[in-house]
């Protein structure tokens, strides 16, 4: 039986098709724009290989998007037919839940994969996505150092592996150990775009800012044909001017990078769920330092209301919610509201309940707040902030709720309620508030 680069067996008619289901692999793990297109070729190859047809099912799900779930479940039901060994009937079983509304049953299922095969890298990978988009970074952490001592140097995908390490140890708050592991990956592959995000990631934390415009426009050169990441990256280098105080570069940023509306990437996936929140995370806080970001609200605000319902990425919800009441669209967002009252209530799994208890807070303080009533936006948010991580989203992400929080609180003169939120990010980040633009400000005012 052929198997993949990594020694798994697999069900593929030959070893034509076993490299092309790796080619796919890669291009999935490198973030790179053409990695659909793999997978149709290696379909093309073998049009029996279960995990080909599970592959085009996570595909869908990585999406976000409720209306892609019909398309994931139709891939499953063809890759179940299909048999295949255990392993692929487990990453199917695992997709399924998913693809159920089950991210908890899901990422369960890849670590009881990945304790009997540490080096199957799609489980892996898999598991270190969702895990991060649920909140989950010990676990992201705890895999990736249970499967790394079964891995060679030389395998194919042990870069990945590395950028993996990166990031979920940046998320840990183990800095020293993610820089080295992400600095790593890139000398092994200057195109790892996941590798150059987790080392941008612990140069935002520790206030790096000149290091980390330099990190990424010096990686830059090797970023041709990579997908939607490109963006992200560029919203890091957006955050770094942003610290600095350079709105102006902050907004040609926006348009000529992360929110380009002209790029193709953009256009294939006009509302990606990372893309609208690196948007509407960034004019958020570009207008709490009274800059006029324009009309960009109106075409989020757009997004938003064509979304209204889908709830699949509960911490996208917050950031539909910023374009809809920063466009004023109060109406839409009263309606948005109630589809998270009536998602939570008709769904069972770790979703539903994330979304009324952290997502659901956040988004009624934000109608709140546009209406004007700031103290009642800080009680209905006072309780989740604790939880907000189970949102999903990185430190550098979910900060932009806390300032949420922190201008509701400065606004309605709720001096505890401020102290505490600064409190709280002060023993998060290594970077003092004093010295963080979102913060400082009402850092010296509560001196």
């Amino acid at each position: 039986m052929p198997h993949d680069a990594q020694g798994n067996r697999a069900s593929f008619a030959s070893d034509e098709a076993a490299q092309a289901f790796d080619h796919t692999i890669e291009g999935f793990l490198k973030y790179r724009a053409d990695t659909p297109l793999r997978l149709k070729a290696a379909l093309k190859l073998d049009g029996e290989a279960p995990l080909l047809h599970a592959m085009k099912a996570a595909f869908a799900m990585l999406a976000y998007k409720s209306a892609h779930v019909p398309a994931a479940k139709a891939a499953l039901e063809q890759a179940r037919a299909l048999g295949g060994n255990e392993r692929e009937q487990r990453h199917i079983a695992a997709l399924d839940a998913w693809a159920e509304g089950g991210q908890d049953r899901a990422i369960a299922i890849w670590a009881e994969l990945l304790a009997e095969y540490p080096r199957d890298i799609l489980a892996f990978r898999l598991h270190h996505f969702a895990s991060f988009w649920m909140g989950k970074a010990p676990e992201m952490m705890a895999t990736v150092e249970q499967a790394l001592p079964h891995w060679d140097g030389g395998m194919p995908g042990y870069g990945s592996m590395l950028a993996c390490r990166a990031f979920a140890h940046e998320e840990c708050g183990s800095l020293v150990i993610a820089e080295a592991a992400g600095r790593e990956a890139i000398r092994r592959d200057p195109a790892d775009l996941w590798a150059a995000h987790a080392v941008a990631h612990v140069l935002e934390m520790q206030g790096r800012r000149a290091e980390g415009i330099g990190w990424i426009t010096g990686l830059s050169q090797n970023f041709a044909g990579g997908n939607n990441l490109l963006h992200h990256l560029s919203w890091h280098q957006a955050m770094f001017h942003m610290e600095r105080g350079e709105f102006d570069e902050v907004l040609r940023l926006y348009d000529t990078g992360f929110r380009d509306l002209d790029s193709p990437i953009t256009q294939m996936q006009p509302d990606l769920y990372i893309d609208c929140q690196n948007a509407a995370s960034m004019l958020f806080r570009l207008q709490r330092q009274g800059v006029d970001v324009g009309e960009r609200w109106l075409e989020l605000a757009d997004k938003a209301e064509g979304r209204i319902g889908d709830c699949l990425s509960a911490f996208t919800l917050p950031h539909w919610m910023m374009a809809l009441t920063a466009d004023g669209r109060l109406d839409a967002a009263g309606k948005m509201l109630e589809a998270l009252r009536d998602y939570a209530r008709a769904n069972t799994g770790e979703n539903a309940r994330i979304v009324r208890d952290a997502a659901l807070p956040c988004c009624e303080a934000l109608l709140l707040r546009a209406r004007g009533q700031h103290a009642a936006a800080v009680q209905v948010m006072r309780p989740a902030i604790g939880g907000l991580y189970e949102l999903g989203g990185s430190h550098a992400q979910q900060d932009v709720l806390e300032q949420l929080f922190l201008d509701c609180a400065m606004e309605a003169g709720m001096e505890a309620d401020a102290r505490l939120l600064l409190e709280r990010v002060t023993g998060r980040w290594p970077t003092p508030p004093e010295r963080r633009v979102g913060y400082a400000r009402e850092a010296q005012a509560l001196r």
